[in-house]
């Protein structure tokens, strides 16, 4: 599986609406926190929101009641959305394995 240059582009596109749709916080101690879980709570819904509509878009097209580009455009994003959370699970299993390997 091979993410070409117009693919990661969406990617990078996704992540930064998810750090933009972070909390702001007024402080400024708190604002220099980022808050991981947050923001992987919500790649991960984005994620859930983009295969459902993937899935209701095919689900119209055979019942006839969607245009065919709507649901290649449904479906597509759903892949991309799906490749990067894959990505991203790879690289924290990565990471993991590396801190298992270092020597105490």
């Amino acid at each position: 599986m091979s993410i070409d240059s117009i693919r990661a582009a969406q990617i990078y596109a996704d992540i930064a609406k998810v750090g933009a749709n972070a909390p702001h916080t007024e402080n400024a101690a708190e604002a220099a926190k980022p808050n991981f879980a947050e923001m992987v709570k919500t790649a991960v819904s984005t994620t859930q929101e983009s295969l459902k509509a993937g899935e209701s878009a095919a689900a119209a097209v055979a019942a006839g009641e969607a245009d065919l580009v709507d649901v290649v455009t449904a479906v597509s994003a759903a892949e991309v959305s799906l490749e990067a959370a894959i990505a991203v699970r790879n690289r924290v299993i990565e990471a993991y394995q590396q801190i298992l390997r270092m020597p105490i």
